[in-house]
């Protein structure tokens, strides 16, 4: 069997941000109005500041304002609440990222509770996660969101009735991308790292959605020939050799499995330049919503 097709994440994203920017050009043209993202970053974390620098750049590229809020590391939890609390009443705020983690002595659920679910941009409130098991409209957590339009890019229509193994129960990935599949009207198993003979539960699925944080662990010979695979995982593990540099892997053994796999997401370039461009684009999404304004007129 021929190497898998690989998924084109970096592509996809572009084309998504694309037709944000130009839908957020049309909500200004005609209302005036231009979304306002507000991210919240607390304490020094380095790759949580990457992540942040990256949503400021890319919300300013897409018409929209980015409005950072960072504090120390040991800001209270009151604090932080009451942050939230202002940013929620601020009319100019359409959307809220709190960005995770938190430093220990603050609840991150309490955060996210804290969080207007209509602002609530991350897609984590359960109020929104409520919506989205229901099959109601809701802001989705941006990093599922990115897997499903990249296998709606993918498959298309050919989803209905396939078996999807989604491994991995996270409130971020693994359910909401369960709900996700359901609605695509797939069968759909969530898996974990207990679940008993998992290679084998793997085995059967149609399209894999690996988000189980353990760099490698699909093996190839877990994948049944012709399937999806989505690596959601990115570690990063230490040189090959001596003096290299440190490796970024998925939590799928990617060598192995697109020798048997028919698509596949490379990491880096797949699943991770969708969760920025979702993030805009439900930023937008919520803008339209609190003023009634039907987003695919624009």
């Amino acid at each position: 069997m021929a190497s898998a097709e690989l998924i084109d994440g970096k592509a996809v994203a572009a084309d998504l941000r694309s037709a944000t920017a130009a839908r957020v050009g049309g909500l200004y043209a005609r209302h005036g109005i231009r979304p306002g993202l507000a991210v919240v970053l607390v304490g020094e974390d380095p790759a949580s500041q990457v992540y942040v620098r990256n949503k400021h750049r890319q919300t300013e590229a897409a018409g929209m304002r980015s409005l950072e809020h960072k504090l120390p590391a040991d800001t209270s939890e009151a604090a932080l609440l009451d942050l939230v609390a202002q940013l929620n009443a601020d009319p100019e705020v359409d959307g809220i990222l709190v960005q995770l983690p938190l430093p220990r002595q603050i609840d991150a659920q309490k955060v996210i509770e804290a969080i207007d679910p209509a602002k609530d941009v991350d897609g984590f409130h359960p109020v929104n996660a409520g919506r989205l098991a229901t099959g109601q409209p809701a802001l989705v957590p941006c990093t599922p969101l990115g897997c499903l339009m990249l296998l709606d890019r993918t498959l298309g229509q050919n989803m209905a009735g396939r078996h999807a193994v989604v491994i991995g129960r996270s409130n971020i990935v693994g359910k909401p991308m369960g709900q996700l599949l359901l609605g695509r009207d797939c069968t759909v198993t969530i898996a974990h790292s207990r679940t008993r003979d998992l290679p084998e539960m793997v085995r059967t699925a149609d399209i894999v959605v690996a988000a189980v944080g353990r760099p490698e662990m699909v093996r190839g010979f877990w994948i049944k020939p012709g399937a999806t695979v989505i690596d959601v995982g990115i570690n990063r593990l230490p040189p090959a050799t001596e003096g290299g540099k440190d490796r970024l892997v998925g939590d799928v053994a990617f060598d192995e499995a697109k020798a048997v796999a028919a698509h596949i997401t490379p990491v880096p370039g797949g699943v991770g330049p969708m969760t920025i461009a979702c993030l805009l684009s439900n930023t937008l999404q919520a803008a339209c919503a609190r003023r009634g304004i039907d987003m695919t007129q624009l």
